[in-house]
């Protein structure tokens, strides 16, 4: 059993190096059983077809990202560290904010794919509301700051650095300074 188990993570990890590469549009079968070292039809004991792959990519790439905010001595700081943790698995691992870009996309039309990404969104969304709300509370942040708002703000930037990598740098900033007090 626990051969099939690590068979199937070399497959998710096999198509996701796929996908980085050349997108969801050239994830050929053929190729992730002979990178894994298995014949083709072998490929379906492990997935019944493409879209369970694919959802296992999903699923596979919202765990590169870590599960929770960084805890730190108070809720500036961890935003701090959270957006530094971003722009570092940026520089690390560009090939994550690649793929998971590609499954925003896919999500529109793939229901699995969709399941999984609503469900990352889901818990990103009560995470950095439950940061916010706290710095809130706290008086860390600009009287400005709208909770919800700056929810959707944080989650529209990481996207939108998803597709232009090279921006990170100053739109992290520009949210740290859009936060400060």
């Amino acid at each position: 059993m626990l051969e099939r188990v690590d068979r199937r993570g070399e497959i998710v990890r096999a198509a996701f190096r796929q996908v980085a590469e050349v997108g969801f549009e050239g994830l050929r079968l053929r190729q992730i059983a002979e990178e894994v070292g298995i014949d083709h039809s072998t490929l379906h004991h492990h997935f019944p077809g493409k879209k369970e792959i694919v959802a296992g990519v999903a699923e596979y790439a919202i765990r590169q990202f870590g599960t929770t905010l960084p805890e730190a001595t108070g809720p500036d700081e961890s935003l701090r560290e959270y957006l530094t943790h971003l722009r570092e698995l940026l520089a690390s691992s560009p090939e994550v904010f690649v793929v998971t870009a590609e499954l925003s996309l896919r999500a529109r039309r793939d229901p699995a794919v969709r399941r999984v990404m609503e469900h990352h969104e889901a818990n990103w969304r009560r995470s950095l509301r439950e940061l916010l709300v706290a710095g809130g509370e706290r008086g860390v942040w600009s009287d400005r700051v709208d909770t919800d708002g700056a929810v959707e703000l944080v989650i529209g930037a990481v996207k939108g650095v998803q597709l232009n990598p090279e921006s990170a740098g100053v739109v992290f900033a520009q949210l740290d300074s859009l936060f400060a007090r």
